[in-house]
């Protein structure tokens, strides 16, 4: 396209030479002096902007109805909106509903704002209308000022409206903004308003008599599509008018000559800024930067693969001969004995930090040397709670000052933030940026976020189990060396052991840096090893210790010989190998997509790396209507699991039936014998309590209960294990399974709860939560060994969400539910949760509970579980029949 010419002066420049110098006059632009260069910025960085993506095409603009959109809600979510917000909310829901959510036809992403934008969910979030409408009702307003409609239009056009989040614009997908907004903006619309349009996204804007209707017209596509309404709750009249608008959609005919050549496909443009480093310039040099790094903010840039070999390890017992196993070992060092398999865990750590070393260091054959690996996955857990808050700056500047000597790039450093104090928060992960310039701009931009109380362990475990993961850039499986670094206040209100552990075991190496405030003790544990336990009176002063902290980075301690565990007798072969054979005919095309998701959800739900039974192949067949049945049946392994859709976009709706008969495979392994009554000696039982505004009054003796409950269990880490979740608006954990060890613990914790309170009662996701949270094998659950799990619903209300779908999912995988509800509670829900309608427990009110103590004590104390496995079958039956309580016995 050639080069176009911007021309920034100041009063002492020569004007008539600047304009001489842009690509025409008008883009020479003057400021009283290089401070006052805020004030053209927006308006140097639309005329870049309009550079690509303004395609001006020749014909006139006409009605097309696609067939699929993506839509943003940009809902206000400011301090003069909470009246309304319910209706708003129940707008968005019943928008919805008309639309044809898939991941191939519409998607809906949902972005609340006040003074800062937040995604509730992007447009690759949710994949069903169900999940949609759910997390829609399950929106809570934030609160907040001042409005800065402004900031919140450029954030959904940079961070929502891209492909990254979901967007099809580029496959030229209509994009649709829909904004409801309560009140005038304090920041300026004008520019972000004319960059959506130039990048071609349909915007709708909808207010209310606080509105200032000049500016929503200015935001909407034109003036014209600008709508409004008294108050929210009048909403339900404009519906009709926004449906006809979603159902065809206006977009640009066939765009012709580019009025600036470049058309939207090429990479952007290159950007170069010639500066002033003349004497005369040293006082405005300063400003001059903080332009060019906010211009550089705004633009977009762009983005790596690896081998390995064998090398074998053999672990044996007092039985094994040793010479035997160093001639398996890849070295005679790597042939490791213990005196009993039961003793296993104590060369774990060895064998771990062997394991690990292969992929890190390729085969020094000498003893443990120093080797700078020349990359390596650097995670920041920044403690964000209220005793950080200032604090705050001088640990993003220590961040900031520890990247800029990384070298980061995606095959070299990558960095990851993750802020915490309750709950855990990614800022962003180890693949979202891959040049320095990106990271420091993020990490300039951190806010303190605030909350109490500080929960280290559960944010160990959640970097662990999220972040330090492949899909989440992490290169530990293939030998990148995985760094966290933990800058902490204060002392931990749950426990780290078992996280900080798990960490060291996964060959995480974490070095902690904490503030007087810190627990020294508890930062040793956390830490790769006491001395990298590194501490500072005060936050301003971590530059004292930067120069300890790159040493460690720049140079990671390795061993000399690696390892690869042949442990015969130890890790169990994974449950079941599951391979999808997709048929990718030309006749399948248009239908590919709904397969491709089809199957990521089903891998979703496999679980790996867990001791199953081995079996031989079983096939199951999916066809659409082209498809012959008979031939489908014949393929599979019984003529009962082959199945069809009419469509492969109705793919869906077979997930759940395919998923039950895969995961029968691995859990009902059909016994010839009748079902007998087994003790099993252990289980995990899981308390989930409605902690909701309409249970203060009874919270007391729900605590109670769930004591007196504990107090009959065999609680240790070889017998039972206990979970305590609250949930009103959104579920919280008190504690995980592998938390406590001790019934001692266990119960002076139970004694400590606090009420959460919260609106509105949001069991359908609770229960979801559950399900993935805690009934996991990172959180303790021993779901995968056999263990029977046992879920007990504490609940004083009807639900807000839908409860089916998450009930029927804890089913299938085999969780046996409990719900014991109130006279508030909504009976036929409670039956729909519960194992069996006749679990659905019920007492007046919750005082009431030591009457249902006895009945609860004996289905705890005796779980069915089958005789024994033989030959696999799998009849499509329900996981749910895995566990029957004895206590009521049915005739099956």
């Amino acid at each position: 396209m050639g080069v176009l010419m911007f021309a920034v002066g100041t009063r002492g420049s020569d004007l008539r030479e600047l304009q001489k110098i842009s690509h025409d006059s008008r883009s020479a632009i003057t400021v009283p002096d290089f401070t006052d260069l805020a004030g053209v910025q927006e308006q140097l960085q639309s005329s870049v902007e309009a550079v690509v993506v303004d395609v001006t095409p020749e014909t006139p603009t006409d009605t097309v109805d696609t067939g699929k959109k993506d839509v943003v809600f940009l809902l206000d979510g400011s301090d003069g909106t909470r009246n309304g917000f319910p209706a708003m909310r129940d707008f968005v829901e019943r928008v919805v509903e008309k639309l044809n959510v898939g991941p191939n036809n519409d998607r809906v992403s949902v972005v609340q704002y006040s003074r800062d934008p937040e995604v509730n969910f992007y447009l690759n979030t949710y994949t069903t209308k169900e999940d949609v409408v759910d997390s829609v009702r399950g929106l809570n307003h934030r609160g907040g000022s001042p409005l800065n409609t402004g900031a919140a239009l450029r954030y959904v056009r940079d961070n929502v409206f891209t492909n990254s989040s979901g967007s099809r614009r580029l496959q030229g997908v209509p994009q649709m903004l829909i904004l409801l907004n309560g009140g005038k903006s304090f920041d300026n619309v004008d520019t972000p308003a004319s960059a959506l349009k130039q990048q071609g996204i349909f915007v709708i804007g909808i207010g209310s008599r606080n509105s200032d209707r000049s500016e929503l017209q200015k935001i909407s596509h034109e003036p014209s599509y600008a709508l409004s309404v008294p108050e929210f709750t009048d909403l339900p009249g404009v519906q009709e008018q926004l449906s006809t608008v979603l159902s065809t959609v206006r977009v640009r005919g066939t765009p012709m000559t580019p009025t600036v050549t470049a058309e939207r496909k090429p990479p952007g443009k290159d950007v170069v800024f010639l500066l002033d480093g003349s004497d005369g310039t040293r006082r405005g040099f300063p400003a001059m930067r903080d332009f060019v790094q906010k211009a550089v903010e705004k633009l977009s840039v762009d983005d790596n693969k690896d081998r390995m070999g064998v090398l074998m390890f053999a672990v044996g017992t007092r039985g094994s001969d040793l010479r035997e196993l160093q001639k398996i070992s890849h070295d005679s060092r790597s042939a490791i004995t213990v005196p009993d398999f039961t003793d296993l865990a104590g060369v774990q750590e060895q064998l771990q930090s062997s394991v690990e070393a292969v992929v890190v260091d390729v085969t020094p054959e000498t003893p443990t040397d120093t080797v700078d690996t020349g990359k390596k996955d650097v995670v920041f857990l920044l403690d964000g709670s209220d005793g950080t808050r200032n604090g705050f700056p001088a640990m993003r500047d220590f961040v900031e000052r520890v990247v800029e000597k990384l070298n980061v790039g995606p095959n070299n450093d990558r960095v990851s933030v993750v802020q915490y104090s309750r709950d855990p928060e990614v800022n962003f992960y180890l693949n979202t940026y891959t040049t320095k310039e990106d990271v420091v701009d993020s990490v300039r931009g951190l806010n303190h976020r605030g909350g109490s109380p500080l929960n280290t362990g559960a944010a160990l475990r959640y970097v662990r189990d999220n972040v330090f993961t492949n899909s989440s850039g992490s290169r530990r499986l293939q030998g990148v060396p995985q760094m966290l670094i933990l800058l902490n206040g204060g002392k931990s209100f749950d426990n780290v052991d078992t996280p900080a552990s798990a960490l060291k075991q996964q060959g995480i190496f974490v070095i902690g840096i904490g503030s007087r405030n810190s627990d020294r003790s508890e930062l040793q544990k956390i830490s790769h090893e006491p001395s990298y336990a590194l501490s500072v009176p005060e936050f301003t002063d971590l530059p004292g210790v930067q120069e300890q902290l790159s040493t460690v980075l720049s140079t990671v301690r390795v061993r000399g010989t690696p390892m690869t565990p042949t442990v015969t007798a130890e890790r169990k072969p994974p449950g079941k190998d599951v391979v999808f054979l997709l048929d990718g005919s030309d006749g399948t095309r248009r239908g590919f997509p709904a397969m491709r998701d089809f199957v990521q959800k089903a891998v979703e739900k496999l679980s790996v790396d867990d001791n199953k039974d081995r079996m031989g192949v079983l096939m199951f067949a999916v066809g659409t209507r082209g498809s012959d049945l008979r031939e489908l049946q014949k393929i599979s392994h019984d003529s009962r699991s082959a199945i069809t859709v009419p469509d492969f976009t109705d793919l869906a709706g077979v997930q759940e039936q395919l998923q039950s008969s895969v995961e029968a495979v691995v859990v009902d392994v059909t016994p010839e014998t009748p079902t007998e009554t087994v003790d099993t000696g252990k289980k995990d039982v899981v308390f989930l309590l409605d902690g909701s505004d309409g249970t203060r009054n009874g919270f007391p003796a729900m605590r109670d209960f769930v004591e007196r409950v504990v107090e009959k269990l065999n609680v240790g880490p070889n017998n039972d294990r206990v979970s305590v979740v609250q949930y009103s608006r959104d579920p919280e954990v008190n504690f995980y399974l592998n938390t406590y060890t001790t019934k001692e613990d266990v119960v002076d914790l139970v004694r400590g709860l606090n009420h959460r309170g919260g609106s509105p009662l949001n069991t359908g996701s609770a229960l979801r939560y559950v399900r993935d949270n805690v009934f996991t094998n990172s959180s303790g659950s021993r779901r995968l060994q056999g263990v029977p799990q046992m879920l007990i619903l504490l609940n004083g209300g009807k639900s807000f969400d839908n409860v089916d779908t998450p009930a029927s999912a804890l089913k299938q995988q085999g969780i046996f539910v409990i719900g014991i509800g109130t006279r508030n509670s909504d009976r036929s829900e409670l039956q729909k949760i519960s194992h069996e309608p006749s679990y659905a427990l019920s007492v007046p009110e919750f005082t009431d509970l030591p009457g249902v103590q006895e009945q609860l004590s004996t289905v705890l104390s005796t779980v069915r579980v089958r005789g024994t496995p033989m030959t696999p079958k799998v009849t499509g039956k329900k996981v749910t029949d895995f566990y029957t309580p004895m206590s009521l016995q049915h005739a099956h």
